[in-house]
């Protein structure tokens, strides 16, 4: 089976490397274009471009390929059976979804139609979610929108961040995509309707969706934490500075009780309660919060016990 395959970021790599690992002829892989990087602005290619040459396979880059009809052609003359993609980054025209004998499988990292678009893995977790999944499906000209073909669910527990969800999902992804293309070369998919009604949106994160509230619950802050972890990442401002924060734990009343630590009801959210060795301890809307590990502006990051025999920094102040 003769394969293009469409992806650019670490969540793609797996799924390249399975293709490859599995036997499939991936006659080109397509990704975006590279990035500076870093305080040098150093170009850096993506991940799945520097997988792909150690494969010896070539390699295509277009800025839009919408807008690059010269592209479009040259991936007709591969004549592939299936366009594979996985976190490409660009929607597809209909002129590239007409290319492939037996369509285009897209490898999604939600449980569809539930968190289309480009960050759901984030999203599930910064809302909470207690269990998310990966979704092939046909591609067609919409966003995730396409016939689905196979799920597989992921369990997300309590305390896993975002980072440690992309690993885990990644790697299934590769497993679901071979059982895709094992079915498809049989000829048993079955496709899937999307219930359009279930349908939400997962858009892309940047820095300020990691910009914390102290107005929300502690559960609610404690899924934005671990949702931006490691990036965008979750942060908020102490005397005009920022300060990044990381590792959460939302606390009952009854621990705050056995820790002996002072009445939160009365003060404002965003208050520290308390510093000691476990952390700083932040009353939220509905309790309080407490905080492993932060990093006040250029400085490195510390355990904010560390933080305080040096700096201003005790109970009363507000985190604004």
């Amino acid at each position: 089976m003769r394969i293009i395959f469409m992806g650019t970021p670490d969540f793609a790599v797996p799924s390249l490397k399975a293709l490859v690992e599995n036997k499939y002829d991936v006659v080109a892989v397509v990704t975006q274009v590279d990035k500076p990087k870093g305080r040098g602005h150093k170009l850096m290619p993506p991940p799945v471009k520097e997988y792909a040459l150690s494969q010896n396979i070539p390699v295509i880059q277009p800025v839009k390929l919408s807008k690059e009809p010269e592209i479009v052609e040259k991936l007709m003359k591969l004549n592939p059976d299936v366009i594979v993609t996985c976190a490409f980054g660009q929607i597809l025209p209909q002129s590239v979804l007409d290319i492939p004998k037996f369509g285009t499988i897209n490898v999604h990292g939600s449980l569809l139609p539930k968190y289309r678009g480009a960050a759901p893995i984030h999203w599930a977790i910064i809302n909470g979610e207690k269990k998310t999944g990966i979704t092939t499906m046909f591609t067609d000209i919409g966003l995730d929108t396409g016939d689905m073909l196979l799920k597989d669910e992921i369990q997300i527990h309590d305390d896993m961040t975002v980072g440690e969800l992309h690993d885990i999902m990644s790697l299934q992804g590769a497993n679901t995509l071979i059982r895709t293309l094992v079915e498809l070369e049989k000829g048993t998919l079955e496709r899937i309707k999307q219930d359009e009604k279930e349908a939400t949106y997962a858009p892309k994160v940047d820095k300020e969706t990691g910009h914390i509230s102290w107005e929300n619950t502690s559960k609610k802050i404690h899924d934005l934490i671990r949702g931006t972890t490691p990036w965008p990442g979750a942060w908020t401002e102490f005397s005009g500075t920022k300060v990044r924060l990381w590792g959460s734990k939302p606390l009952e009343d009854a621990e705050m009780k056995v820790m002996g630590h002072i009445n939160a009801e009365k003060v404002k959210p965003g208050t520290i309660l308390a510093i000691d060795s476990n952390g700083v301890i932040v009353k939220t809307a509905d309790g309080a919060i407490l905080i492993k590990e932060i990093q006040v502006g250029s400085k490195k990051r510390m355990t904010p016990y560390d933080y305080s025999l040096g700096h201003d920094f005790r109970p009363g102040m507000i985190f604004e």
